[in-house]
């Protein structure tokens, strides 16, 4: 493991009892990730906070390796130790290697709008969240059976992506305006095929036991409240597990209410909540 500790040092405040930390995790697809946990030797429950992607290459260029920090450390002053892994394709290794598939294949496309793969792009995501858990049980960091996964966004997708999976350790699940496919050609809700994507967030609903939250808001012009309330009533009808809330409008864009420190009193009420009743 190589780690690079105490980023930001000179920001905290004197009584923080959490340290912040950039490690780059030895899995399968070497992963370089934020890491925010509190103060001693652990173990530690664990989160993991996937973002969204772009289609933008010089926007994944400069992606900030940081997005969630405020939302990061609410989690670690809980006691969570929280893993935000910087996807492939983005920030220092903003790498576009189509031979290799080492952007497409995990972290954006999903073909064309006429016929999307949402499902696969969603997979893959989720299995280096696989990974992630995998490594830090393996090292002994983590309390093994009880670990929270967090997504926004394409990172949101990921998440409902793996609530299909079942892992054993992964108590509960939580996605903040999750979806794939929105603002096509940068347009306000102008959606790739969202008839497909809500059939995608069926087929994960029918194999999820995974106790999920899903939050969204309503000046989301990515995720809209329609799109949206149709891909829960999916999942749930499918027999996924999901508890769904709309929030009021936030600033003026609420896709991004997660990633701002202004949005911490919407939100966490409802995760509070939510992670208690899963302890």
């Amino acid at each position: 493991m190589a780690l690079a500790v105490a980023a930001f040092t000179d920001e905290r405040p004197a009584d923080q009892t959490i340290q912040e930390e950039v490690w780059a995790i030895p899995v399968t697809l070497p992963t370089i990730a934020y890491v925010v946990r509190p103060v001693g030797k652990g173990p530690f429950p664990l989160v993991v906070i996937n973002h969204g992607v772009s289609m933008n290459q010089k926007e994944r260029g400069f992606f900030p390796l940081v997005e969630f920090r405020d939302a990061a450390m609410w989690f670690a002053r809980r006691g969570y130790m929280v893993v935000a892994p910087s996807g492939t394709g983005y920030g220092a290794a903003a790498l576009d290697d189509a031979e290799r598939g080492l952007y497409s294949l995990f972290f954006s496309k999903v073909g064309s709008c006429d016929n999307p793969n949402f499902r696969d792009a969603g997979r893959a995501v989720a299995l280096i969240d696989k990974w992630i858990i995998e490594y830090m049980t393996d090292q002994k960091l983590i309390v093994p059976d009880n670990v929270i996964v967090v997504g926004q966004s394409a990172g949101g997708w990921a998440a409902i992506a793996l609530s299909s999976e079942n892992l054993p350790g992964v108590r509960a699940i939580v996605a903040f305006a999750a979806g794939r496919g929105g603002r096509v050609g940068g347009k306000p809700n102008n959606n790739c095929a969202p008839d497909r994507l809500v059939l995608a967030t069926g087929e994960f609903g029918r194999a999820a036991r995974t106790p999920m939250l899903w939050i969204y808001i309503e000046n989301d012009t990515f995720f809209g409240p329609e799109l949206s309330r149709r891909m829960h009533e999916a999942y749930t009808g499918a027999g996924g597990k999901a508890e769904y809330h709309l929030l009021p409008p936030f600033g003026n864009e609420g896709h991004f209410l997660v990633s701002s420190p202004d949005g911490l009193p919407l939100w966490t009420p409802l995760v509070g909540a939510f992670l208690d009743k899963h302890r």
